[in-house]
């Protein structure tokens, strides 16, 4: 069996459920600049706060711990923190060139938890 066909088994059996805000819930943590950047990003030369995406490189725990959360709470589908991981998006921080990375982390993360 793949993932789309108990995917499907359980969609016609049952409603499912998707997970909440990423974004919301990164919030709640209040992040200041220095957790966004984390050790990698401690010297980059713009403001990087507000980049949620970057989280999955700098912060990755806080990511999966986000999923759990979600999961914990009965979700049965979860979408990766990945809403402005694009180069469009991350040329506002100078970052587009890590917009493939931050989705490779993105998904391993959610596939971890």
């Amino acid at each position: 069996m793949t993932a789309s066909t108990d995917l499907e088994t359980e969609a016609a059996r049952r409603i499912l459920v998707l997970d909440g805000a990423m974004g919301t819930m990164i919030q709640t943590r209040k992040p200041d600049e220095a957790f966004y950047r984390g050790t990698r990003f401690a010297d980059y030369p713009r403001d990087v706060a507000g980049n949620n995406e970057l989280l999955s490189l700098t912060q990755p725990a806080l990511i999966r711990d986000i999923h759990i959360a979600f999961l914990n709470a009965g979700a049965d589908i979860l979408s990766t923190n990945t809403f402005g991981a694009n180069r469009i998006s991350q040329a506002d921080y100078g970052m587009a060139d890590l917009a493939y990375e931050m989705n490779v982390a993105a998904v391993r993360i959610a596939r971890e938890a």
